[in-house]
């Protein structure tokens, strides 16, 4: 079993390292221009502190780390597409010559779909929830966020929303796998919901507003993965599978003729 499966560890091991490669030059390139990013990372921030609150640090180690994750989950999104790559080469081989030629449009649509992801939770997301979250109990307190929370919490809900927006994408793949049909993500969706709103709260601040945000798209998309599915794998009716068997023992007669 080991002589089977050592073929494929190999070859994961291939395109892991040719991933976290990638990964590291850029993270050190992003690292020497990783206060500019910073000031775009703290952008939303700044725009919803009361007069009088400022960002600042509380360790004396916190401005370094801050940069290191600055830096890396920059590095990340520049590295998806190489990633992305990556990953399509290590399935590749268990699919037909048709299905290896949709590596181009696999790569293009899941960066898409993850940087627009990010784009929405930066433009729309952020500025919502920590509008709210800053100024609850303003009157009361005086914000002086931590930089080192901020970016921590800032990337997480990235990289969350980044990966909601690739449901489509992960559904035409298991959809060509023959994993999942239009019919069977339709008989799903009312549990689909349940699962989207917990993964909302488990994601998002703790306010019912950036929840909705989150869970909003992610309906959205799991209808439009539900036509994704019955373009690519679509259930067939009984009695379109009789047509389709009558079809076939008819080419088979005709190929014997």
């Amino acid at each position: 079993m080991f002589d089977e499966l050592k073929p494929h560890l190999v070859e994961l091991r291939k395109r892991l390292g040719i991933s976290v490669a990638v990964l590291f030059v850029t993270f050190f390139i992003c690292f020497n221009f990783w206060e500019p990013i910073l000031a775009i990372m703290i952008a939303p921030l700044e725009t919803v502190l009361p007069a009088g609150s400022e960002v600042i640090f509380t360790k004396v180690q916190e401005p370094f780390f801050t940069a290191l994750k600055v830096s890396f989950f920059t590095a990340f999104l520049l590295s998806l597409p190489i990633i992305f790559w990556q990953f399509w080469l290590f399935v590749a081989p268990g699919l037909y010559e048709n299905e290896k030629k949709l590596v181009v449009p696999f790569v293009l649509f899941a960066t898409i779909m993850f940087l627009s992801g990010a784009t929405f939770c930066y433009y729309i997301v952020v500025p919502l929830g920590f509008d709210f979250l800053v100024n609850f109990g303003a009157q009361l307190f005086k914000a002086l966020p931590s930089i080192g929370e901020y970016v921590s919490f800032f990337t997480k809900l990235l990289f969350g929303f980044g990966l909601a927006f690739e449901l489509p994408v992960i559904t035409f793949f298991f959809a060509k796998l023959g994993f999942v049909t239009d019919k069977s993500l339709i008989r799903f969706f009312r549990y689909a919901i349940i699962i989207i709103f917990l993964v909302a709260a488990l994601l998002t601040p703790p306010d019912i507003l950036t929840q909705f945000l989150m869970a909003g798209p992610l309906v959205i998309l799991y209808g439009i993965s539900i036509l994704v599915a019955r373009a690519v794998n679509p259930e067939l009716d009984e009695d379109d599978e009789d047509d389709e068997d009558e079809t076939e023992t008819e080419n088979i007669k005709e190929e014997e003729k």
